[in-house]
């Protein structure tokens, strides 16, 4: 599953002896400080992007460490020709709110390299985007890999909001310089699963999104069905007056299988049609006994 998670170039500019050091350590030929150009980076954070997915915090330093020696690309073209910088440091910025992972890179100067310079420089190439792997990603409501537990991300569950937290770093790729990237506010490019690839994105290559598309109809039609499922347990559970309040339910439904809530939705209908009996409108009216005239009685 691939998605684009926008960062930016932070700041620019000649070596320090310490980076010159870490520089050299990633070359073949010692390089001076008049050859290269260093820059910094925020590569990927902490938080909810808009596919409702965020990296785990303590997943970051191990994911720093696996972003140090990648190189820098364009347009995520991953050609010997595209290749325009590499990272030689990174970090973890733990700040009050945010936990993010920052790099440095570095240029070789010269050629058309002092082009890629300049528009940094200038703050035309600022957006980039990053390429890595990650193991596992679990539910944020109740822990489970996500996909098995029937949570969506982007719902609310018990005033709780649902995302897939991105678990165990196994590879970082590179970063890249992007004209716009897909998702303008905070995304990432992420490879879940060690390069496996999503149900859509292999419709797309095989021709078959016709099918895919009408999987994803009926996928929705399914959670709405359980949803209204949810929704009815719930409203029999509290008619019965069973003394639990509504947030628990919830909680409660909301983890359970949906042959279990169909088994409990069936079961509490019938308590209730025992405690509840249904009454129609048109009432029988009670049977008049004989009226006998207690005028004639001795």
């Amino acid at each position: 599953m691939k998605i684009k998670k926008a960062t930016e170039a932070l700041t620019g500019g000649v070596p320090t002896e310490a980076q010159l050091g870490a520089i050299n350590a990633q070359a073949r030929a010692k390089l001076t400080p008049e050859q290269v150009y260093v820059f910094s980076l925020r590569l990927c954070d902490d938080q909810i992007d808009r596919d409702g997915e965020r990296f785990d915090t303590a997943a970051l330093s191990g994911l720093a460490k696996l972003f140090i020696g990648k190189t820098g690309i364009l347009d995520h073209r991953w050609s010997s020709d595209s290749q325009v910088a590499r990272i030689f440091a990174t970090e973890v910025v733990r700040e009050e709110r945010v936990s993010y992972i920052k790099a440095w890179a570095y240029i070789r100067r010269g050629g058309a390299a002092d082009e890629i310079i300049a528009d940094i420089e200038a703050g035309i190439k600022k957006e980039v985007s990053v390429g890595c792997a990650m193991g596992r990603a679990v539910c944020s409501v109740c822990g489970s890999d996500y996909g098995t537990c029937g949570h969506q991300k982007g719902e609310y569950y018990n005033g709780q909001l649902c995302c897939a937290i991105l678990k165990e770093p196994m590879d970082a790729y590179e970063f890249s310089f992007v004209a716009v990237p897909a998702q303008p506010e905070a995304g990432v490019l992420k490879g879940l699963g060690n390069g496996k690839r999503s149900l859509k994105e292999l419709a797309e290559q095989f021709g078959a999104q016709a099918e895919y598309r009408a999987l994803f109809r009926e996928a929705q039609l399914g959670q709405k069905f359980r949803k209204q499922i949810q929704d009815d347990v719930v409203r029999l559970c509290l008619c019965l007056e069973l003394g639990v309040e509504e947030p628990t339910l919830r909680a409660v439904v909301e983890k359970a299988g949906t042959e279990e809530l169909l088994k409990l939705q069936a079961a509490l209908d019938a308590r209730l049609a025992e405690c509840m009996p249904m009454q129609t409108q048109l009432r029988t009216p009670p049977e008049k006994g004989d009226i006998i005239e207690s005028g004639y009685m001795i």
